[in-house]
């Protein structure tokens, strides 16, 4: 006879998500196979453990009884169960996203130093915008993310504070394209990430006059863009010189506070961390430790 563990904790990944059709997505289940289960289950109970609402799915009477029990209990079994497993071991896989413009400063250093006294791990990197990687970490396909502060707007996710990173404006060598001394008050033309990307958010959000003359989702796109003389970008100063003299690019200071962003390392709110986990984010507060002191 089949047990219960699983729907009881397709019940958790429902409740926790608020959404049958997210909890499918992060259970790899389709949405009305995940729907028959639930009806299984609560027709084992005998009670309604959900009302369907407008904002998603909210926990009747019993449903949130049954939660506040299974929940801290699943996560004492898990936390066992990954102790045991990590006793005396260094292999495993862990999951890392990411947010683009990292890779250039940052992920790369932290991923090498990750691996290179665990090389039987293998771990898994996913480069994102900040958002995706919020939803990522959120349904339990990431261990751990790399986001700016400004996309974490919930309580599902712990947050780690990194390092803060300084705007500058990249354009054409020896070519600045502000004319007045005054950012906010210079009408730029700018090849701009996409509208829901965290750094074009925050253009938005400091009021930046600027027409976008082309998006892009890569830095590399960005750069080459910029190359062509189409207009300037907003990336972070550590953002190599090596790249941009690639391009024949380089950086112009912005002396603007509101230009600048925290990076956060995330991971889940509700689910126990491995160790591998837990090492890889160690590994990221080292670099970004280094990082702050230069």
């Amino acid at each position: 006879m089949e047990t219960l563990d699983r729907p009881l904790r397709y019940f958790l990944r429902i409740a926790e998500l608020r959404s049958l059709s997210k909890a499918a997505d992060a259970l790899d289940q389709t949405q009305s196979g995940l729907s028959k289960q639930l009806a299984v289950l609560e027709a084992q109970i005998g009670h309604a453990l959900f009302i369907r609402t407008g904002r998603g799915m909210d926990l009747t009477e019993a449903g949130t009884k049954l939660y506040a029990t299974l929940s801290p209990a699943f996560q004492d079994i898990d936390r066992v169960v990954e102790s045991i497993r990590e006793q005396g071991s260094v292999n495993g896989s862990v999951r890392l996203a990411a947010v683009h413009t990292l890779s250039y400063y940052f992920t790369a250093d932290v991923v090498a130093q990750f691996t290179s006294t665990r090389p039987q791990v293998n771990l898994s990197l996913m480069g994102r915008s900040s958002p995706e990687v919020m939803t990522l970490v959120e349904a339990g396909k990431a261990d751990l993310g790399f986001v700016y502060d400004t996309a974490v707007d919930s309580n599902t996710v712990v947050s780690t504070p990194l390092f803060d990173d300084d705007m500058v404006l990249i354009a054409r060598d020896g070519q600045s394209p502000i004319v007045s001394p005054d950012i906010f008050e210079a009408n730029l033309r700018l090849v701009g990430f996409p509208a829901h990307y965290a750094l074009r958010r925050m253009l938005h959000s400091a009021k930046i006059q600027a027409t976008y003359v082309a998006e892009a989702e890569t830095i590399d796109a960005m750069l080459k863009l910029v190359s062509s003389g189409i207009g300037a970008c907003i990336l972070p100063s550590r953002i190599p010189d090596s790249l941009l003299g690639d391009y024949g690019l380089c950086k112009f200071t912005l002396n603007a506070a509101a230009l600048r962003r925290r990076v956060v390392a995330i991971t889940p709110a509700d689910r126990h961390s491995s160790r591998l986990t837990r090492d890889l984010l160690e590994c990221a507060m080292q670099v970004a430790e280094k990082l702050r002191r230069n």
